[in-house]
């Protein structure tokens, strides 16, 4: 039988390099794997010169000795396209393939992604090792799922690069004086009579020129991917998936887009420097979740420490076993870790990993082993089961570019104003998806739009129709300034939404003080940022104004709400201090009727994942290094200890528990 033969399973393992290893090694390597309680494996995503080692000259005999004797002892793998490390003698063959950077240099081989993505030699290059793997590997009953490359995040500034980029503006806009107007290129003097006179950007220019550029990176990317799955798919069976490992807020690319085409969506997750901090790295799981609204991999995370960090710390005993279940409450289905074993040479050989250069287990290892113990004991309870939420983020790339190169406020960084509406949710244990602002918004109670700069017409259909059927809405900061290309909208904030919300801005202030704001039973500061708010509608509610700063907002409206439909819209003009923070999204929380997972004590996590038949299953976390008792609404089964509780459990320090009703 297939050692994959469940798909449903849980999955727990490492990525791990045969290839850097002589094979009298690999039994010594699996058998820990075994011992370890691994079922799964990444190889390959880094291995082109070993499985091409010349053009056309193929060798998988390796890979096909370190598949079957990892299938021998249970483990199942994931096999990595290697399109990310395109070797020496095809660099040298085709030194065009290689990126050019914004300085106008040609990158060096030796690192990561060094590739062009436009370029047609490296095309015809990766197609060929891909259809290479597809067809020798695809039919292979061990292998259950395909990584396609690794960690998309190089640009190229080439001469070719430049030449797609004007194909690309041709077919959006049609002529140039459609880009010419949507552009207002008259500024500057910046009129285009000929595509070919349109520049890559290079640090600050036009705001339509630089977002239709990242849009640009991002179809370049689509097609190299497409490219790849193109090879891939028709050779494998319908139970075997295809991803990419993308990486936390990188913001290189639109991810929505990206995972379009994907079957699941994984991610890599390396705390660095610190600790856990998990109602911040909540909002990576859960993005990678919203990419395409179901579960996702966990396909790298660090086994103590990292090794390109000005401080490489490792986590304390315990945290990484608080890590993984922390994912797994987040909705992973799979938590892997990078990587198995330490190099001898190579750019990475301080990072951390499960086995050292010497092949000796390192302390490490015995947590990581637990972790397995944990999940062999839940798989089945855990299969099949997601996250469920009434709460909806929504995230915009677009948005998130265009602020950050015109931020205005130099502390005014998009992630970390959405993070500011996570955070409080995450302290009270509510559950929240972080969506695409252009995804169907039905089942949530409660949708909040951090700084959704941009709004479209179809956003606004989307938002006011949530809001008409009942749905609860609050929109913050510099939304609705702009339209799709860019450019500031010929009204005021938050534009097409303003109905809605019954209110508008006057003005917005970027703050060299904070303003002290009151609220209906609170008071403190915003910072950072404020915008003066303007009733459109007399229901409309002041919920929060500012005192006495510059003049200009003394007893403005700051916070307002305004009923519309059978919904309600709250427009949140204040950047607030963190104890108000908490106070309006306890607020919206109440209003939106949204009970939370549990109450815990602060430092202890609850997230429920729920069965196709309805039952949950709450899995609480103690991220504090002390014990903690967290009280019991009802009566419930634990099932990594078998034991009962009636009205209280406690958990040691990094401790986790698995719950049911009993």
């Amino acid at each position: 039988m297939a050692v994959n033969s469940n798909p449903s399973r849980f999955y727990i393992g490492s990525a791990y390099y045969p290839e850097q290893w002589p094979e009298e090694n690999w039994q010594k390597d699996i058998a820990l794997m075994r011992e370890a309680g691994f079922n799964v494996v990444r190889l390959g995503e880094f291995a082109w010169s070993t499985i091409e080692p010349e053009a056309g000259k193929f060798d998988f005999d390796w890979l096909d000795h370190a598949i079957a004797a990892l299938a021998g002892a249970g483990i199942s793998t994931v096999m990595g396209t290697p399109t990310a490390a395109p070797p020496a003698w095809l660099v040298h063959q085709h030194p065009e393939i290689l990126a050019v950077d914004e300085n106008g240099r040609r990158v060096q081989l030796g690192n990561r992604c060094h590739y062009c993505v436009n370029s047609t030699e490296f095309h015809r290059a990766a197609r060929r090792v891909v259809k290479a793997l597809a067809e020798h590997f695809g039919p292979n009953p061990h292998i259950v799922g395909w990584q396609l490359d690794n960690e998309y995040n190089r640009y190229c500034y080439c001469d070719n690069c430049r030449k797609q980029f004007h194909e690309f503006l041709k077919s959006r806009y049609g002529s140039l004086e459609n880009l010419n107007n949507r552009w207002t290129t008259r500024y500057w003097s910046q009129t285009y009579n000929a595509w070919e006179q349109i520049p890559l950007p290079i640090g600050p220019h036009n705001p339509g020129l630089m977002l239709e550029f990242k849009h640009f990176v991002t179809e370049s990317y689509r097609r190299f991917q497409h490219l790849q799955i193109a090879e891939l798919r028709p050779k494998l069976a319908s139970t075997v998936w295809i991803t990419h490992n993308f990486m936390e807020w990188h913001d290189g690319y639109d991810h929505y887009r990206m995972t379009e085409e994907l079957d699941i969506a994984s991610w890599d997750w390396y705390v660095g420097t610190g600790h856990l901090d998990y109602q911040l790295s909540g909002t990576a799981h859960d993005l990678a979740r919203g990419y395409k609204r179901r579960n996702f991999w966990l396909m790298e995370t660090q086994p103590g420490n990292v090794d390109w960090k000005p401080l490489n710390n490792k986590v304390n005993k315990g945290e990484t076993r608080a890590m993984a279940w922390h994912a797994i409450a987040h909705g992973a289905d799979a938590v892997l870790y990078w990587q198995w074993r330490s190099a001898y040479g190579g750019q990475e050989q301080y990072h951390g990993s499960l086995i050292d250069q010497s092949g000796q287990v390192r302390p490490i290892y015995r947590e990581v082993q637990q972790i397995s113990r944990d999940i062999a004991k839940v798989t089945d309870l855990l299969s099949g089961s997601k996250p469920v939420a009434e709460v909806a983020l929504l995230n915009c790339y677009d948005s998130r570019w265009s602020i950050q190169w015109q931020r205005h406020h130099q502390d005014f960084d998009y992630v970390s104003h959405l993070r500011h509406y996570y955070r409080p949710l995450a302290a009270r244990n509510v559950s929240t998806d972080i969506i695409s602002a252009d995804a169907a918004l039905d089942g949530y109670k409660l949708v909040i739009a951090p700084a959704l700069l941009i709004v479209t017409p179809q956003r606004a259909a989307n938002l006011k129709a949530f809001v008409e059927n009942g749905g609860h809405l609050a929109l913050t900061l510099r939304t609705g300034m702009k339209d799709e290309y860019n450019a500031l909208l010929p009204l005021r904030q938050p534009g097409a939404l303003a109905e809605l919300a019954g209110a508008e801005v006057e003005d917005y202030y970027a703050l060299f003080d904070p303003v002290p704001i009151t609220g209906e039973d609170w008071s403190g500061v915003s910072r950072i940022w404020a915008e003066r708010l303007k009733l459109r509608d007399d229901a409309t509610r002041i919920i929060a104004a500012y005192g006495a700063s510059n003049g200009w907002l003394d007893d403005q409206p700051a916070i307002t709400a305004h009923t519309y439909g059978k919904g309600q819209v709250t427009l949140v003009g204040a950047y607030l201090d963190d104890n108000s923070q908490q106070r309006l999204l306890d607020r919206l929380i109440r209003t939106a009727n949204i009970q939370p997972d549990l109450d815990t004590p602060p430092g202890v996590e609850a997230r429920k994942r729920i069965r196709s038949n309805g039952q949950e299953i709450l899995i609480v976390i103690n991220h504090t290094r002390t014990e903690q008792h967290i009280p019991l609404p009802w009566p419930v089964y634990e099932h990594l200890s078998g034991q009962r509780f009636e009205k209280e459990i406690r958990l040691a320090g990094y401790e986790v528990a698995v719950l049911t009703r009993a």
